[in-house]
């Protein structure tokens, strides 16, 4: 069966490839002892990629080992690590100003109303993606994004029941404080807690503009080449990895290498975001709603997926792990399209 499937997993990859909108796929799947890895069109299994936003699964490692050794709580508000002039104006809602009541767990799940600097159109005609999409290449610093949020309206008060809102300053957030728990740059910490122990030779953050390293992406059907951006996003998306390394990570996520396995459930509080994915506490839930797949086949994922068309997910109930990217910012969903078409090759193939 193990062959017979492979192939079949591999023409799914191939068939995708329309040099139209995905140009090169990489995809890594191991369920319960069968495991496949695959690459097609200019993608190789290899191939070092943007995995975009799936960077805040590495951050929630990280936040959730430093709670782990005792150096932060979830509940911990922000103000306590955070500088006065980062938290002015920072969270200022119909007059009120919400910013002290913040906490970390806000930032992870997306729940603090905080406006996203990179999505969400500020005082300028053009929001800072559509800038980039334009080609118009530019580097920021943290404090340079939370100054563009602040320059937003808040979305709504924080812990707000049922309310989440994307939010990539949220993350920008989230860098300051671990540098100020840990005295230590974010890039080092990474390699330091997650990276090294996992022996991740080509996973690193992205901080060199002139490292031509990773498998530039598209934007349709052209090559969108912004480094000096990939180089900002840092904590919301700066990370650089494998389909196999990427794997390497989340299984050890889920496995409680980096925290107790345990907490997982104590992250799965859903707020939903954008149909079908949820926020979760520094995860997301994918699930089709029942419309789509009426008879329940295609299970929860668990993980998070990225703007390059990049997903790194785990299925509790069908034991089941899938990383992989299609290298496309115009259409991520792609990914998951590709995602579920795997996955119920192997539902089918475990059934023969």
């Amino acid at each position: 069966m193990g062959n017979k499937l492979a192939k079949k997993l591999q023409v799914i990859l191939d068939k995708s490839i329309d040099k139209k909108r995905i140009f090169g796929t990489s995809f890594y799947i191991q369920h319960d002892k069968f495991s496949w890895i695959g690459g097609s069109g200019n993608l190789t299994p290899d191939a070092p990629f943007f995995i975009a936003s799936t960077t805040k699964l590495f951050i929630t490692a990280l936040v959730l080992n430093l709670q782990q050794k005792g150096l932060l709580k979830l509940d911990d508000r922000i103000s306590k690590y955070l500088p006065k002039e980062v938290l002015l104006d920072l969270h200022t809602f119909e007059g009120i100003d919400y910013t002290y009541i913040l906490n970390i767990k806000n930032l992870l799940a997306h729940s603090s109303g905080i406006p996203d600097y990179f999505q969400i159109k500020g005082p300028s005609e053009k929001s800072l993606i559509h800038q980039l999409l334009e080609g118009n290449d530019q580097s920021w610093t943290p404090a340079e994004a939370i100054s563009i949020s602040k320059s937003m309206r808040p979305l709504f008060i924080p812990n707000t029941v049922g309310k989440a809102h994307y939010s990539d300053t949220n993350y920008q957030l989230l860098e300051l404080i671990i540098e100020k728990i840990t005295g230590q740059p974010l890039a080092k910490l990474l390699n330091q807690t997650l990276f090294d122990p996992l022996q991740l030779q080509s996973t690193y953050l992205y901080t060199n503009p002139r490292d031509n390293t990773p498998s530039p992406f598209y934007y349709k059907d052209k090559l969108l080449e912004i480094p000096q951006a990939m180089s900002s996003f840092r904590a919301d998306g700066g990370i650089v990895s494998t389909t196999k390394e990427l794997m390497q990570f989340v299984r050890a996520f889920f496995n409680g290498t980096f925290f107790p396995e345990s907490q997982i459930a104590q992250l799965a509080k859903w707020n939903p975001i954008f149909s079908p994915l949820q926020a979760g506490i520094g995860i997301h839930q994918f699930k089709l709603p029942w419309i789509f797949d009426p008879v329940g086949k295609i299970p929860e994922l668990i993980g998070h997926s990225g703007l390059t068309g990049t997903v790194a997910f785990y299925s509790p109930k069908e034991k089941l792990y899938i990383t992989g990217t299609v290298n496309q910012v115009a259409h991520p969903d792609l990914a998951f399209k590709l995602a579920i078409k795997l996955i119920k090759a192997i539902q089918k193939g475990s059934n023969e």
